[in-house]
């Protein structure tokens, strides 16, 4: 039993989102290596890597009403000041901004960075420009939600990448969340981006690798004062 308990350790779950395109790979590669047996070999590790890509993992969420966890894994492009789309409704003044890039090779299930009631979802079309630019946040493709937080209205926003041309999402209005559930997935590189009322303090930095639902990204309430950060 031991065995069998560190072998399935070892193997990660595969979201139910990705079993289609990991079936069509692995039925293209074959049809293609049925013309030239190289395409079969290349279509096999495509096939490896799709399946990579929709891994599914556990994550071991810190619960705290003061906390706010990454929603995403990938890389913290940006930490600051910044004017929330219109469409969100959260007003014109500048929020707190955390965003997060992924690339192709991070785990694309989102997770929610706070608890709270889903108040709206609001879909909207776009460009599909590089998701790492700064302007991406008003003219791709997205999906934004607004949770009812103890501290105020949170938005997430969910942006489509050059690469990602499918944005899901599986929660719906109304719906309650715990913070680190998972509330969608982008296929295939993209970014999330937090806006968190006034009095949030931001636990990341620029350039810092986040982990969706076990980062802390920001805390509210007084007396914690803001971190320092070394980069070697």
């Amino acid at each position: 039993m031991d065995m069998i308990a560190s072998i399935r350790n070892v193997f990660v779950p595969i979201h139910r989102a990705g079993y289609p395109f990991i079936a069509g790979f692995f039925v293209a590669s074959v049809l293609l290596g049925l013309l030239w047996e190289p395409l079969l070999w290349i279509g096999f590790i495509l096939t490896v890597w799709c399946t990579y890509f929709f891994r599914d993992p556990a994550r071991t969420t810190p619960v705290g009403e003061d906390l706010v966890v990454s929603p995403a894994d990938g890389k913290v492009s940006l930490v600051g000041l910044v004017r929330p789309p219109a469409d969100l409704g959260l007003g014109d003044e500048p929020l707190l901004r955390i965003s997060i890039f992924m690339n192709v090779f991070d785990c694309h299930v989102n997770r929610a960075p706070v608890r709270g009631r889903i108040d709206r979802i609001i879909y909207k079309e776009g460009l599909f420009k590089n998701a790492e630019l700064d302007k991406a946040s008003e003219v791709n493709e997205r999906s934004g939600m607004v949770i009812a937080n103890a501290h105020g209205e949170v938005g997430v926003v969910q942006i489509a990448g050059a690469v990602a041309r499918r944005i899901v999402v599986f929660s719906r209005a109304g719906e309650h969340l715990e913070t680190g559930e998972r509330f969608g997935l982008i296929r295939f590189g993209s970014r999330l981006d937090v806006y968190l009322p006034d009095g949030a303090v931001p636990r990341v930095a620029e350039g810092q690798k986040a982990v969706a639902g076990e980062t802390v990204i920001a805390e509210y309430g007084a007396g914690h004062p803001a971190w320092t950060f070394r980069r070697d």
